[in-house]
């Protein structure tokens, strides 16, 4: 993959550093995906970057709203999407998800395989994976 970068993160605690840094590479894009299996760290990753953008108590995964919206945050709207939940891209163009896509908002969406056709090709994927050590993650980023 062209562009692809490899983070090793030793443990979950390391996510406040990742996101800082993914925040400086990656921060002028609108759309981050986040795909991983159960556990993997996504909804921890995204909370340290909400708290990097000056959110002070981000709430957990919006497993059954599906979307958090954070106003006001570095001048600008953003959206934590879990799409778990969904059994059609229908489903996430009935909350209005494409209109958010397209605002000036950062969205970030965890489990976007669902909506894969409906993202912006600028769209940043981010891939975590738990590594034998079960403290241990691969974050791999291809934009």
């Amino acid at each position: 993959m062209p562009n692809r970068k490899d983070y090793a993160i030793d443990n979950l605690h390391d996510l406040a550093s990742v996101a800082e840094q993914l925040l400086r590479e990656y921060g002028n894009a609108k759309v981050w995906a986040f795909e991983g299996e159960m556990g993997a760290g996504k909804t921890t990753l995204i909370q340290e970057v909400l708290k990097c953008l000056g959110v002070q108590n981000p709430e957990g995964s919006p497993t059954y709203s599906l979307v958090n919206v954070y106003d006001n945050i570095a001048e600008r709207v953003v959206y934590h999407f879990d799409l778990y939940r969904l059994e059609s891209a229908q489903e996430a163009m009935d909350i209005g998800l494409e209109d958010m896509l397209y605002d000036n908002g950062l969205c970030l969406i965890e489990w976007p395989e669902i909506i894969k056709d409906l993202l912006p090709k600028e769209t940043i994927w981010f891939k975590l994976s738990i590594l034998e050590d079960s403290q241990k993650r691969q974050l791999i980023v291809c934009p």
